[in-house]
């Protein structure tokens, strides 16, 4: 049965979730956590954390699931051996770094890919198990047969089955960090989706507002297919949403009765969708949250913590007493797991009245009340006329619960050893170069016409154009294939890519770890982009281990710390070019424009323009930020290998003359220029 996955940002979250049924939780420590803004849990709350979810038989998942910079590696192996010390169940993340801590220190810690890694196909999936994850957290994008498809492969799949959709694929998300320096990447989103944005200027629209998803019709199916883990999101949510989500999937797969209708109360914007689930998109999926859904909300308050006012029942024990005049109590109690325990009370006397029976035994150990027991049956062996009080059978009780908590919390808890002498964070400094080399990332052939090709490292091109290109006197040792950034058939963007390869062409610049498996395959040169997020020395050493030559690091970066950054892999930047803030497989254009009239274009609250590059064939477009960047007289500022610049609607003029800039440092510069992230960092 697929384990139903509560999120807890808070210790009053997570009582909610034990006491409702949960399965499984997912929650953050103090730091490294993608929901900062959650209360979170400190070390004591932690420690307690395990004990309470172990006692129930509950797994407990860490999330560790944010950028990590090199200064933070040696806070964040700690915060591992915590993990692994505490006997956390599982690690959430996204960082390769992490991956490297664990498999050098305590390799058998279980870690699962958080959904930032944008997994979410066949080779995606296979690859993060080769990299030692055991569970994949799959893009909530996936239409339900893919999800099948993934789930077919021999490692657990994870799959969110209800809470809020971001508009951007999960790990894909830079708008809040490029507008307001708060990371997504790094648990501080400012949830600018959420905010007035319109392909009309000066119409107020909500198109990168998603409703919540509800997918618990599809729960059946899922689970039948093979999914492990229904996800619920929310760990920014309140303990009764946490209740009412777990109520309802835990009922639905007892196949009992749940109230659709309360659930939708407690949080939603508008309603709920489960458009991607049923692989289609479209307006209906989009909502804000409104005042009504607001009242809604508050009216449901007192239904809402009946839920969870009384213990969940998980197990159901045997109790055997033995009683004798003139001898202490004994009373055993065994769980379904056979775990024992035993406690020994007073000396029973001689019954003047009535004598102890197993009617009066089971009256007063019966009384289970608010715990997590149950009793299945109860024996006796009861030898004379023993006399035992209800306070001592009342006492003998208590303390045997206690004991079986205690029992259980130590079945269930498995630490692993962490070994942190292996762990190697004294990386070589990198060689200073003076002139980095240039690549150009470009969206049209025709930007190529006034480029000397023969200056450029490298000229990156999608697969549609490489096609093209093949069919032209451009020189093929140049060209990169830069993969879909998200694909709903990889099979056709391999087959593609193999005929590309036979052509001569053999750089393929990968957007996902799915992309890492198709170079090896076809024995290709393998550059990753910035979507790997990048941030630190030690994810640059598990690049290299899979057999990338050189890396785009996360342009969240700040110059300083892209200089501190330690590894034998060249590294470039992106230099130039109108950022990729978000990335969508639902077109917020499409809804209100159609593709016959779109304008590629839409304008938040203050008036400001943010190009919409469209990937339709793939399933996607991007949002491109409204502003440029660019640094070519900043290039002392980097100590990088190479340059990228990257060409949206550009004419081959003016591709030509920024080529120029940088090639020269031109300080002149341009109007309506941003330097991106490089100097002002992220929160």
């Amino acid at each position: 049965m697929a384990e139903i996955l509560a999120p807890c940002g808070s210790p009053e979250a997570l009582n909610a979730a034990l006491r409702t049924g949960a399965d499984a939780v997912y929650l953050g420590g103090e730091s490294f956590s993608a929901r900062q803004n959650a209360s979170n849990f400190s070390y004591e709350e932690l420690k307690k954390a395990v004990f309470d979810c172990h006692v129930r038989n509950v797994k407990l998942y860490l999330a560790i699931n944010t950028m990590i910079t090199d200064e933070q590696l040696e806070k964040c192996a700690k915060f591992i051996e915590t993990a692994c010390k505490l006997g956390i169940d599982g690690l959430i993340t996204q960082d390769l770094a992490l991956v490297e801590i664990v498999r050098c220190c305590c390799p058998n810690m279980e870690i699962h890919s958080s959904t930032q890694m944008t997994v979410h196909t066949p080779r995606g999936a296979l690859t993060a198990k080769n990299l030692g994850f055991s569970r994949v957290v799959l893009s909530r994008e996936l239409p339900y047969e893919i999800i099948a498809e993934i789930s077919k492969l021999p490692l657990e799949t994870e799959v969110f089955i209800h809470g809020a959709l971001c508009m951007s694929v999960s790990g894909q998300c830079y708008m809040s960090a490029v507008i307001g320096s708060r990371s997504a990447n790094r648990g501080l989103c400012a949830q600018p989706c959420r905010l007035p944005m319109s392909p009309v200027k000066g119409k107020e629209d909500y198109v990168l507002s998603l409703k919540d998803l509800c997918g618990i019709d599809f729960a059946d199916r899922l689970e039948n297919s093979g999914v492990s883990s229904l996800k619920i999101e929310g760990r920014m949510k309140r303990p009764e949403y946490v209740a009412s989500a777990v109520n309802a999937y835990k009922n639905k797969s007892k196949h009992e009765d749940y109230d659709l209708s309360l659930l939708e109360s407690v949080f939603s914007r508008s309603g709920f969708t489960d458009g991607y689930l049923k692989g289609k998109t479209g307006r209906e999926m989009f909502g804000t949250r409104t005042k009504e859904d607001v009242a809604a909300s508050s009216k449901a308050l007192p239904r809402l913590h009946e839920l969870y006012r009384k213990e969940y029942k998980r197990s159901k024990i045997k109790i055997h007493c033995s009683i004798e005049e003139n001898k202490p109590i004994e009373i055993t109690a065994a769980d379904e797991n056979g775990i024992k325990v035993s406690v020994v009370g007073d000396v029973a006397q001689t019954a003047i009245n009535r004598s102890c029976d197993e009617e009066m035994l089971k009256k007063h150990l019966s009384k289970l009340g608010d715990t997590i027991y149950s009793l299945e049956n109860l024996t006796a062996d009861i030898n004379g006329r023993p006399a035992v009080s209800a306070s001592q059978l009342n006492s003998a009780r208590r303390e045997l619960m206690q004991k079986m908590d205690m029992a259980r919390s130590e079945f269930f808890t498995h630490t692993v050893p962490f070994d942190g002498d292996k762990l190697f964070l004294d990386f070589p400094k990198r060689q200073r170069f003076s002139k980095p080399e240039i690549r150009i990332s470009i969206n049209s052939l025709r930007q190529l016409d006034l480029v000397d090709i023969q200056s450029l490292d490298m000229i990156i091109m999608p697969l549609s154009l490489a096609e093209k290109a093949t069919e032209q006197s451009i020189n093929i040792d140049k060209i990169a294939i830069s993969m879909p950034r998200f694909t709903f058939n990889e099979k056709d963007d391999f087959d593609r890519l193999k005929k590309l390869k036979e052509t001569g062409i053999n750089k393929i610049m990968c957007t996902n770890i799915a992309h890492i498996s198709m170079g090896k395959d076809l024995n290709m040169e393998i550059h990753t982009d910035f979507g790997f997020n990048i941030a630190n020395s030690l994810a640059l050493k598990s690049l290299a281990q899979m057999n990338v030559k050189d890396a785009i690091v996360s342009f969240e970066l700040k110059a300083s710390q892209i200089n501190r950054l330690c590894s034998d892999m060249p590294i470039g930047i992106v230099a130039y070019g109108k950022l990729s803030l978000m990335l969508t497989a639902n077109c917020p254009l499409k809804q209100s424009q159609g593709c016959d009239k779109c304008e590629k274009r839409l304008f938040d609250r203050t008036g400001r323009e943010f190009p919409v590059k469209c990937s339709k064939n793939y399933g996607y477009v991007e949002i491109l930020n409204s502003e440029l960047l660019y640094t070519a007289d900043k290039l002392n500022d980097f100590n990088v290998d190479f340059l990228r610049l990257d060409f949206y609607d550009e004419t081959s003029e003016r591709v030509r003359d920024i080529v120029s800039m940088y090639e020269s440092g031109d300080s002149s510069g341009l109007e309506k220029i941003t330097r991106g992230l490089y100097y002002r960092g992220v929160k």
